[in-house]
């Protein structure tokens, strides 16, 4: 009799271990397809946008009211004390020159991750993505540096979404975003190499969605999560000037992308169009300036 329990149990225990065997994957919690925690160098593959000359907005599909308020912006303004340290949107860390440092805030009784944050630098908020599957805030919500983002999983791909940025600019040239903007990006992992795709939307200053790519490779060192702090100073403007700006049919460098290199104005100032490969039967050699 008590051999014939024995087997019983023996056989039970083989079909429940069966049964986990087929059902784990599905059992198990949705963890991430790849690990984001980390610290990650900006290769340098990619060409930094808004660092030119004051004037260029090549690339971008600006809106008539983003390119009036692009030629309307001096770079003096950079030298106001309490403009020094206005920082820039989240996009930022996928535009500007620096590596990332990013961490995890995971639940306890599973171990999945309730967020990611990525650190700071000293013109760039640190900001959450938050993975509990929370709602973005009302459209009437405060507007921070950083913005509110959720994401989510895709595959192997983290997708991110980015509401309530403040006002800023798309580039250093004055090309402004709205309030308004969203920010969608794409997380792709091969091996050591972390891939970012970002894509910006502003419904008053981009005629079409603006895409942006870095790529970072997982640093062997330490990234500080924290960047080195702004300090503001005097810069030789007087206290109570007046904010410098143009008129934008005055603006001095209007012309200064193609006199220098033969880039047609429409192209400079960021005319959909111009983003095309069509656009080049279009254009035509900037016209040879009077004999003097």
């Amino acid at each position: 009799m008590g051999s014939n329990v024995m087997h019983l149990e023996m056989v039970v225990t083989r079909a429940a271990l069966a049964v986990l065997l087929l059902c784990g994957p599905a059992l198990r919690p949705a963890f991430a397809q790849f690990d984001l925690v980390g610290s990650w160098d900006a290769t340098g593959n990619e060409d930094l946008a808004g660092d030119g000359l004051p004037v260029d907005y090549t690339g971008y599909p600006l809106t008539e009211e983003a390119r009036t308020r692009g030629l309307s912006y001096s770079q003096s303004q950079l030298s106001m004390i309490e403009r020094q340290c206005q920082g820039w949107a989240t996009f930022y860390f996928v535009q500007g020159p620096f590596g990332l440092r990013i961490w995890s805030n995971t639940e306890m009784a599973n171990g999945t991750p309730v967020s990611y944050t990525i650190g700071a630098w000293e013109n760039r908020a640190p900001f959450v993505i938050w993975m509990d599957g929370r709602p973005h805030p009302s459209p009437s919500a405060p507007h921070t540096r950083a913005g509110f983002t959720t994401g989510r999983w895709e595959g192997n791909v983290l997708v991110t979404r980015t509401t309530h940025m403040q006002v800023s600019f798309l580039r250093k040239t004055g090309v402004p975003l709205s309030d308004r903007a969203t920010l969608t990006t794409r997380f792709y992992r091969h091996g050591d190499i972390l891939t970012v795709f970002a894509t910006i939307e502003d419904p008053f200053h981009l005629a079409e969605p603006q895409m942006l790519t870095k790529t970072f490779r997982n640093s062997p060192s330490a990234i500080s999560p924290v960047g080195p702090a702004c300090i503001a100073v005097f810069e030789g403007t007087s206290q109570g000037e007046s904010v410098s700006h143009y008129a934008p049919e005055k603006n001095p460098f209007m012309d200064e992308m193609t006199e220098k290199f033969g880039v047609p104005r429409d192209a400079a100032l960021g005319v959909p169009e111009t983003l095309y490969p069509e656009y080049r039967k279009k254009m035509k050699p900037p016209a040879a300036p009077p004999a003097p």
